[in-house]
């Protein structure tokens, strides 16, 4: 259990730490570099929400809904993941960037979105093993053959080094017409048991090539493509990175994510995103200490670090910077809540918690289809 060693003061919405009494506030802008400054340390996390037409197009909906995450005072909003190849779609509704068709879209989002003052990221994925056939067409491609649930027994192919060096430019298209498109960077999917997450798993990645074996080679593809997007959209541009700190069934274990975290940050990326689900929660094995401020004791000063997991109220989010996040991620909250980063502020802000009627999510500018797919999710929608 995490012992809150803090003093709260929400009408300043500063938190009082316990090395030194340095003040830290939620709401403070921040520097994150190439130009680029945040207005708050809010982030709005990438969700799915199914809004995208079948092309990979954006949709009106789906515009709609992160720009008015953007008007609502997030200081960096994140698109949903966005498939770099057609092939590497991981669901129906999934927006695209394996087309320049689908550019004048992204152009009209970007230009909304940096009209609010928010920074705009668009996070690049591609599903690998997740990304289901009876979706594509086309057999799963993965680091080495594997499976799981879902899947309808069907086993992946292991990608080779050609389609290896595809998938890097893949990727970097995908950013160049970001880029084009006048976002303000991207962010690279390497969490959640995704393609590249698949690559960093030692379950998932048992090659015995330099793509695979300890660390170093499990995250070849990832720096590969860091090095690969960063030479192609120049400096002017934002990178981050999300990873999962902790996927046992993947094979990805805290010691590694912080080696790997050490890695990357010597390259030329911008931010890191720790994929927590929960940042309450302790590293485990008798310590106390939470995944955050590990990660927070080794990255360089000059990286920012997001967090996110299970944020919900004012209170949550002070105490996470406090931990050492220099961003705060959320992601539910966001969804019925668009004004959540602007009521930091408030004295006392204590956002209605699940589950919410149909209503509410509709006039928090939620499609009938995004709605539908969180009545999937336990307790979110008052059915």
């Amino acid at each position: 259990m995490i012992v809150e060693l803090a003093i709260l003061n929400l009408n300043a919405g500063l938190y009082l730490n316990q090395y030194g009494g340095s003040l830290v506030k939620v709401t403070e802008s921040i520097n994150l570099g190439r130009g680029f400054t945040a207005k708050n340390r809010t982030l709005l996390a990438a969700m799915t929400n199914k809004q995208s037409n079948s092309d990979g197009t954006l949709s009106n909906e789906e515009i709609k809904w992160l720009v008015r995450r953007g008007q609502g005072g997030f200081g960096i909003t994140t698109t949903a993941a966005a498939n770099v190849t057609k092939e590497g779609q991981g669901w129906d509704g999934e927006m695209g960037v394996w087309s320049d068709n689908q550019i004048p879209g992204l152009t009209k989002l970007s230009t909304m979105l940096n009209q609010t003052g928010t920074i705009s990221l668009v996070q690049l994925f591609h599903g690998g093993m997740r990304a289901p056939q009876r979706i594509t067409g086309v057999r799963p491609i993965s680091a080495s053959e594997n499976t799981e649930a879902g899947m309808d027994g069907v086993y992946t192919k292991a990608m080779s080094e050609t389609e290896i060096i595809s998938m890097i430019k893949s990727f970097t298209d995908a950013a160049i017409r970001c880029k084009k498109a006048g976002f303000h960077g991207v962010e690279l999917h390497g969490a959640h048991s995704y393609l590249i997450c698949q690559f960093l798993g030692q379950e998932t990645n048992r090659r015995s090539d330099k793509w695979g074996g300890d660390i170093v080679g499990r995250s070849r593809f990832l720096r590969e493509i860091i090095r690969s997007v960063r030479s192609a959209v120049g400096e002017d541009f934002l990178i981050a990175v999300r990873i999962s700190p902790i996927i046992e069934k993947a094979g990805i274990h805290l010691e590694d994510s912080l080696e790997l975290a050490k890695i990357i940050c010597e390259m030329e990326i911008d931010l890191l995103h720790i994929s927590c689900w929960d940042v309450f929660q302790s590293v485990g094995d008798g310590d106390d200490t939470s995944i955050t401020k590990r990660f927070r004791k080794i990255l360089p000063k000059t990286t920012p670090l997001i967090s996110t997991g299970a944020v919900w109220d004012a209170k949550d989010a002070q105490w996470l910077t406090n931990e050492g996040a220099d961003i705060v991620g959320v992601a539910r909250v966001g969804i019925g809540h668009p004004d959540w980063a602007d009521r930091l502020s408030e004295s006392n802000y204590q956002p209605q918690r699940p589950p919410f009627s149909v209503e509410h999510l509709a006039n928090a500018d939620l499609s009938p289809v995004f709605i539908e797919y969180m009545k999937r999710w336990k307790n979110f929608v008052d059915v």
